[in-house]
């Protein structure tokens, strides 16, 4: 019997997942990695370590399988988007640390661009905001700011990637120098409809097309990865939000998910169809397989289960996660405190690179429980907003929302976001969706699984939230909410 191999490389954590031909979890590895804050709005990685700790856990998880290489039919890779890696070509040593998704560092830049009239002609070709949020602004700013940078890129002597293209890399020996559709459409230099990268906008960024990877499907084997001294196809690659969307059996036209990980990421497939959005929406490629481009229409919230982190290592008045939902369960409301996370901006539908963490409503009666709850209310508030605008932007009522995503085990905030919402949240039970789509773009490819119907029949519910609180009731929350927002606006600037 054999097996498939998802490697799920998060914001704050590499982890290893073997599934089985049900979609069931056989097993998993997880270790955290160092976030690095040089200076305020900014967020670094080492990619050493993001290497380092997928390849442990890699080998760790199929030990605790009880596998070995020969066992996995393929590999399936999912990743943090935006993050922003160069490297030496010769050595496979980077030259600086990674720019992670969350780092604000180049909102000037994006000010620039604005100013002189270049919004329009990104969002036209990639589907995007033009915001520090994506990869290429990061990667003008390594090239001008790491000595020497450009002049080697000239020489063809770097390498760009996101995560996706550094971990096949490293898996090849440098063999294979890839990046799939889906992470292609996140850097600002794709022109998604043509399904390549764009002169224009390389030289609007300054970026030599000697650096970028080869683009490749989101199903298909594009590489041989080395597993000690075995062979394995490298078959899936997909960024990890169109992981999710395609790990939930979100297939057809109107189908949406929302996964609430280190930031929340609200997708609807919108099919062969790229909907430009008129509500400050992102249009994306979803995935790219059998010779046709799904995409999909995107809400990015930057700070999502990233709060309860906060409020865990920073305020440190839970000592794990898993308290807070038992913390803010003891108030029963949030006595009109209201917590706006942002601290790295507020993405969509705001997109303001200078908002800042804010918080409103305290009085001498607010205590901890009172803050927790206001944390968790935010990150359904914010989903809330992105859920509006997509509605608006898609045409499609929404009748359901599938959630994944480890935030997604809080039942007090799956409820209050059923209830924000008017529509139910259904919880799968395998909750491991992302790592599980890349499983899935992998087993495609081999032919581990038949098709997407296939795939789409080991979808199980767990549970069903469904709204409960008076509309009313609603309303006036989300005025407050709305309130908050505009109060915690262009903080920085």
């Amino acid at each position: 019997m054999s097996f498939v191999l998802a490697l799920d490389q998060g914001t704050t954590s590499s982890r290893a997942l073997v599934f089985d031909r049900a979609g069931a979890v056989k097993a998993v590895a997880q270790q955290e990695f160092r976030q690095i804050f040089p200076h305020p709005g900014w967020v670094e990685h080492d990619a050493a370590e993001i290497w380092a700790t997928q390849s442990g856990v890699l080998y760790e998880a199929l030990a605790r399988a009880g596998l070995g290489a020969r066992d996995i039919a393929a590999i399936g890779i999912t990743n943090q988007r935006e993050t922003t890696l160069v490297w030496e070509r010769a050595t496979g040593r980077p030259i600086a640390n990674a720019i992670v998704w969350q780092d604000r560092r180049t909102a000037p830049q994006c000010d620039a661009l604005r100013a002189a009239g270049h919004a329009e002609t990104i969002a036209r070709k990639t589907g995007l905001v033009l915001d520090a949020y994506f990869s290429g602004t990061k990667l003008r700013w390594l090239l001008d700011n790491v000595p020497g940078a450009r002049e080697r890129a000239m020489r063809g002597e770097l390498a760009f990637g996101t995560v996706d293209t550094w971990l096949v890399w490293n898996l090849t020996q440098g063999a294979a120098h890839v990046t799939d559709a889906s992470n292609a459409s996140r850097t600002m230099l794709f022109d998604i409809r043509a399904g390549d990268w764009d002169d224009e906008l390389l030289a609007l960024f300054d970026v030599p097309r000697s650096m970028l990877p080869r683009v490749v499907a989101s199903s298909g084997v594009c590489a041989q990865a080395k597993v000690g001294d075995v062979d394995v196809p490298i078959a899936g690659i997909a960024g990890d939000q169109q992981a999710a969307l395609f790990g939930q059996a979100c297939h057809q036209p109107g189908l949406a998910k929302n996964t609430y990980g280190t930031g929340c990421f609200l997708l609807m497939n919108t099919g062969g169809t790229a909907v430009a959005s008129a509500n400050n929406l992102v249009t994306t490629v979803a995935w790219q397989r059998e010779g046709k481009t799904d995409y999909a229409l995107e809400g990015s919230v930057f700070i999502g289960g990233a709060v309860v982190q906060w409020l865990r290592d920073g305020l440190r008045i839970v000592r794990s996660a898993a308290e807070i939902e038992t913390l803010a369960a003891s108030v029963p409301d949030n006595d009109g405190v209201y917590f706006v996370p942002a601290f790295a901006g507020l993405g969509a539908p705001h997109w303001d690179a200078y908002a800042r963490g804010a918080m409103f409503g305290l009085t001498r009666g607010t205590t901890a429980a009172h803050l927790a709850r206001a944390a968790l209310e935010s990150i359904a508030f914010q989903s809330a907003e992105v859920l509006d605008a997509m509605q608006k932007d898609a045409a499609i009522t929404l009748t359901e929302l599938r959630v994944d995503g480890g935030a997604t085990a809080n039942n007090l905030l799956m409820q209050f976001q059923a209830d924000l919402l008017g529509v139910p949240v259904v919880r799968p039970k395998v909750l491991e969706t992302t790592a599980l789509g890349a499983g899935y773009l992998a087993g495609l490819a081999v032919g581990y699984w038949k098709d997407a119907a296939d795939v789409a029949a080991n979808w199980q519910q767990d549970r069903v939230f469904e709204p409960g609180m008076k509309r009313e009731r609603v309303a006036e929350l989300a005025a407050g909410w709305r309130r908050a927002v505009e109060r915690a606006k262009h903080w920085a600037e």
